[in-house]
């Protein structure tokens, strides 16, 4: 369920790829990963106007990851500006005080490293990798789009076009796409997260540069930022740099950030979406707890080592009983995601076998997970589970831009990054019976959204030759 779950938001790590990894090598697993989990060579520190910088060296090859994370995504943004957030993240690349439009990555590209930025509902985020001589140049270069970025209503107007053709492309024309999209506007009753980060095309139809504007000054202060540097770095260099360029911008105020508590739901709910595809497709949703009290808290990691029961790896059930077995789904997945800002979901999605309904599976589905809620699950299939879970947690630190990441994804959500080996810990500690108290606990209608892809004909449209603003998340 990685894959879906990267909709919601983009990390690092590649899931579940060490499906081969059995329980006989699970010790050497945990113990690499909570060795990782640790985070050994990290320095903090604070700048004066509220900036915080973490560098975590990692001297095995002479480059860096350079990342600036902002704490406002589309869970902050109000109706009738949804999609603002991420519109403002491609503004950030059209020129600043200093430079003409395009300049920050022909510079960038010019010292031989990669750049590019992300939006996601609970933050955004910059990222250059370069080799480590260069390092003071990119933050040079990212500092002064923190400060001096200029918003032309011309550079606006183009920029807009860009970002509501990457929304036609990617969700209006993909039919997984506009099912995700209206799973979420369902599932949600009044969280922001029932809005699309790319926003509604009614709202991107009406922004106006004085709507990025209003964003930028708001939310894109030192004070609401967190500077990453990983790889072949030196702490104090990067200290003095910090204090010479971020240092010197001048922190304006964050405003008040209200609590917004999900009602709870009370029945079922269930939608059509009727669009071109191939095959029907069904998306279920469970409203489900999210992590919290990283040391107190028990069932967040029982619904991890749930969602690796029912499809972390080749012969998880999913594959094994529906795909392979009784052969109802071509595709089923299960995932959920732990860390976030706002509420969390537990989510399932498949794809029927042909001449199989959609209800038929969907009933195969919920009977999986009505099994464990009885019966629990094996030692040998919990072990294998969280080797596969821990496994990925081991890989995302393979680079050091995993590492940068995996770093600043704790620090957004209000979990430090020095509790990363603690959650190791505790994945570890799962028990079959914990998988079996949260699968009988919130997997019910009382909680549940299903949605339902109605496949219209497919009509092959003419390519598209114009550009869609591929380039930024």
């Amino acid at each position: 369920m990685k894959q879906l779950m990267n909709l919601k938001r983009v990390l690092s790590g590649r899931a579940f790829l060490m499906a081969g990894v059995t329980a006989a090598v699970l010790p050497g697993v945990l113990m690499a990963a909570e060795a990782l989990g640790a985070l050994p060579g990290v320095t903090e520190m604070q700048l004066k106007n509220g900036m915080r910088v973490i560098v975590k060296e990692d001297h095995r090859a002479p480059t860096v990851a350079h990342m600036v994370w902002y704490k406002a995504g589309s869970v902050d943004e109000t109706n009738g500006t949804t999609g603002v957030a991420h519109v403002l993240e491609h503004m950030m690349f059209k020129g600043t005080k200093n430079l003409k439009p395009g300049e920050f990555s022909k510079k960038v590209a010019a010292m031989g490293g990669r750049e590019n930025a992300f939006t996601s509902r609970d933050y955004t985020a910059y990222f250059q990798q370069v080799q480590s001589k260069d390092l003071s140049k990119v933050m040079t270069l990212e500092a002064d789009r923190m400060n001096n970025l200029m918003l032309s209503k011309a550079e606006f107007d183009k920029e807009i076009r860009v970002v509501m053709e990457e929304r036609r492309l990617r969700t209006e024309d993909q039919a997984k796409g506009l099912m995700y999209e209206n799973l979420m506007a369902n599932a949600y009753q009044s969280s922001p997260y029932r809005a699309p980060v790319i926003g509604w095309m009614a709202d991107l139809e009406t922004l106006s540069y004085l709507d990025a504007k209003a964003w930028y000054d708001k939310w894109y202060t030192p004070s609401n930022a967190i500077l990453i540097v990983a790889g072949d770095a030196d702490p104090k260099k990067v200290k003095q740099w910090a204090e010479d360029t971020y240092g010197k911008i001048k922190p304006r105020a964050l405003p008040e950030r209200k609590t917004q508590n999900e009602p709870k739901q009370l029945g079922v709910k269930r939608f059509a979406v009727q669009a071109p595809a191939e095959n029907p497709y069904l998306m279920l949703a469970f409203h489900v707890p999210k992590l919290n009290n990283v040391e107190n808290d028990v069932e967040p990691y029982a619904l991890e080592v749930l969602s690796g029961v029912l499809s972390g790896y080749d012969g998880a059930r999913f594959a094994r009983e529906l795909i392979n077995d009784k052969r109802i789904a071509n595709q089923a997945s299960a995932g959920y995601d732990m860390t976030a800002r706002g509420p969390s979901l537990f989510l399932i999605d498949a794809t029927p076998a042909k001449g199989q309904s959609v209800e038929a599976m969907e009933a195969a589905l919920l009977e999986q997970i009505q099994r464990i809620a009885k019966e629990g699950v094996e030692d040998k299939e919990l072990s294998r589970v969280k080797a596969n879970l821990l496994a990925d947690q081991v890989y995302k630190l393979d680079s050091v831009f995993g590492q940068a990441m995996e770093i600043a994804s704790f620090e957004m959500v209000d979990i430090p990054y020095a509790k990363s080996v603690t959650v190791v810990q505790r994945l570890r500690a799962v028990t079959s019976d914990q998988v079996r108290d949260v699968a009988a606990k919130y997997f019910n209608e009382q909680s549940m959204t299903v949605g339902r892809l109605i496949p219209l004909p497919v009509v092959n449209k003419p390519a598209d030759k114009s550009k869609a603003g591929g380039r930024h998340g």
